[in-house]
């Protein structure tokens, strides 16, 4: 079976995990998680990072630093995990789902302002398939209606938009390292902040709502409870293992990148054919080969698909179904028709792609993808 996805290791993993039992300190904030910091924050030039044990605790996080209330409305694309909303859904939000491009099953940035009210608040800009949004949209409707923009960059590391690093250009940036993603840690996220007005209170919100972080680093002499937060951050055996992956983040991304090369090169003669549709890059993002998915022509032809592949030893994936449809929100919501996302939700499917995957089994899924079309 050539799985849809399977965790690995490339590096130093194990033995830093052993060198941080070793220094006698696994709990959260130690040499591995400040190292990874330093990494984030020199590579990628944001002003601040913070590890988090999740991307949803990443957005969680954000949604507190930027006092979202209750009746406080946040922009959503309906086309997502439910984290992407859910974290604000916590604090009291209304979430306001908009669709998917036609082109690209990220949000259409040109529907958003036909959304905005005067209880609008924040704008979370999900980077699907680690492809960027239009950011020029966003952020000029941000400086218009005077919005917070939220970037929930789970798939996008070491992605761009225009040059710039995604997670980098809103007020807050997440990102994710489960299992499933370029760089890994099993579980595991950041949060990146760009505005430094917040960075004294992500700390203080990261570390359970105490001053913590202020007294270790010699900045007041006792430290206690002076705001909201929770216990965000990750052990220091998820930061050495995060730490040893992104010591060998250019060769993971090179790697990924020649098989979604290899993926796209196989399959786009169906494309030109018009038999599926291939992942479209814009010329203002850059590509960190994220996932390889490709889009049937309705439900069916997906299940089919999927379950022929299966057949032949292959694990593929539908992925997200539309949040604007599930159960939780339908139930106190008006369903509005987002065409674009249910057209993903039917017809996306998602092809194996991970560090092991060897170039002769990609060529082997899409002989077999050629083979049920034909």
């Amino acid at each position: 079976m050539i799985p849809f996805n399977k965790p690995f290791l490339v590096g130093k993993e194990t033995q830093y995990i052993e060198e941080a039992v070793s220094l006698g300190k696994i709990s959260g904030n130690g040499i591995f998680t400040k190292k990874c910091h330093k990494f984030f924050e020199q590579k990628f030039k944001f002003k601040k990072t913070l590890l988090t044990t999740s991307c949803t605790d990443a957005l969680e996080m954000a949604a507190i630093l930027l006092d979202i209330k209750h009746e406080d409305e946040v922009i959503v694309p309906s086309y997502t995990f439910v984290s992407s909303a859910l974290a604000f859904v916590r604090q009291g939000a209304k979430i306001v789902f908009v669709d998917s491009r036609e082109d690209h099953p990220g949000m259409d940035e040109k529907k958003i302002e036909s959304l905005i009210t005067r209880k609008t608040k924040a704008i979370v800009v999900v980077h699907y398939a680690g492809v960027a949004c239009d950011m020029d949209i966003v952020m000029k409707l941000a400086k218009k209606y005077n919005l917070y923009v939220i970037e929930d960059a789970a798939q996008g590391i070491d992605s761009y938009y225009k040059g710039r690093v995604l997670g980098s250009i809103g007020n807050l940036g997440a990102f994710s390292f489960h299992e499933t993603k370029n760089i890994i840690s099993g579980e595991g996220g950041l949060l990146s902040i760009n505005d430094s007005s917040y960075v004294d209170r992500s700390e203080i919100i990261w570390e359970k709502g105490t001053n913590r972080s202020a007294f270790f680093k010699g900045e007041i002499d006792k430290y206690g409870w002076v705001d909201t937060g929770s216990s965000f951050l990750p052990s220091e055996l998820i930061a050495a293992f995060l730490y040893a992956q992104l010591e060998e983040l250019t060769g993971i991304q090179k790697k990924r990148k020649q098989l979604w090369n290899t993926y796209y090169l196989e399959l786009e003669m169906l494309k030109q054919q018009g038999i599926l549709g291939l992942p479209h890059i814009p010329n203002y993002a850059s590509n960190n080969a994220h996932m390889f998915y490709i889009v049937t022509n309705g439900i069916k032809e997906r299940d089919g698909l999927i379950a022929f592949l299966r057949s032949k030893g292959i694990h593929a994936v539908f992925h997200y179904l539309s949040l604007h449809r599930s159960e939780f929100y339908s139930k106190n919501n008006l369903v509005k028709e987002l065409p674009f996302s249910d057209y993903y939700a039917n017809c996306l499917i998602r092809l194996p792609l991970y560090y092991e995957l060897k170039a002769n089994e990609v060529r082997y899924v899409a002989d077999t993808i050629k083979g049920f079309f034909r």
